[in-house]
C-alpha cells in the first residue's frame, strides 16, 4: 500500500485536519496535500487547515464551526459566542453580527476559517457554557464595541442584573469580568450583601 493510499484511508468526511496531523501518515505531506486538493479529496479551509469534504443531497457541506475552531486551536477549551446572543437578554439590542467571538486560551486576532470571519480573544479563564450572567458581563465589557446606543443599553443592563442570581453573577464577574464590568456591577452585587447582612 502506498503512503498516498494510506493517507486517503485516514480521511473522514467532514473532519478538519491540521497539516501536522496529516504529516503523521505521509512521507511527502506537501506533495500529497497538493494531489488531494487537486482530486477534491481535501479542501483548504484556513492557513494549515484542511477539510475532507462531506457530501449531502444538497451538495458539499461546510465544516462545522466547532470542528474548525477546535482544530485551528488544537484545543477544545473554548467558548464560541455570537454577539447576537446579547439580544436574548431583553435589553433592546437588535443588531445582527456575522463574526462569532471565540474565547480561548491560545490565539488572539481576526482569522478567516472556511471563508468565514472569527474574532479570537484570549482569556485566562474560559467558561464551559454560555449563561445569561456571562452574557451580561461580556456585554458590559464590550459595550463600546457595539453599535448600540450605550446610554440606552447600560441602564437596562444594570436593571437586568438585579433580577439575576447574584452568586452566579458574582462568579461570572470574578472568573471572567473585566475591571470595567466589575466596576459597573459593583453596586448591584454590594446591594445584595448589605440587604442580607
Amino acid at each position: 500500500m502506498t503512503a498516498m493510499t494510506e493517507l486517503k484511508k485516514r480521511l473522514r468526511p467532514g473532519q478538519v485536519y491540521r497539516r501536522k496531523d496529516l504529516a503523521r501518515w505521509s512521507n511527502a505531506v506537501d506533495r500529497h496535500l497538493r494531489l488531494l486538493l487537486d482530486e477534491g479529496k481535501l479542501e483548504k479551509v484556513g492557513a494549515g487547515l484542511y477539510m475532507a469534504p462531506r457530501k449531502t443531497r444538497f451538495g458539499l457541506a461546510s465544516a462545522k464551526p466547532e470542528k474548525l475552531v477546535a482544530t485551528f486551536l488544537g484545543d477544545n477549551r473554548f467558548l464560541m459566542v455570537s454577539p447576537n446572543a446579547y439580544n436574548s437578554l431583553g435589553l433592546g439590542t437588535t443588531q445582527l453580527y456575522n463574526e462569532p467571538v471565540v474565547y480561548n486560551r491560545k490565539r488572539h486576532g481576526h482569522f478567516k476559517l472556511d471563508g468565514r470571519p472569527y474574532d479570537f480573544r484570549m482569556r485566562a479563564f474560559v467558561p464551559s457554557r454560555l449563561t445569561e450572567e456571562f452574557l451580561l458581563v461580556d456585554l458590559l465589557h464590550n459595550l463600546d464595541r457595539l453599535p448600540e446606543d450605550r446610554t440606552a443599553v447600560l441602564p437596562k443592563a444594570l436593571k437586568r442584573a438585579h433580577s439575576m442570581d447574584r452568586v452566579k453573577l458574582a462568579r461570572a464577574v470574578k472568573d471572567f469580568g473585566s475591571s470595567r464590568a466589575a466596576r459597573l456591577l459593583e453596586p448591584v452585587l454590594a446591594e445584595d450583601t448589605t440587604t442580607t447582612a
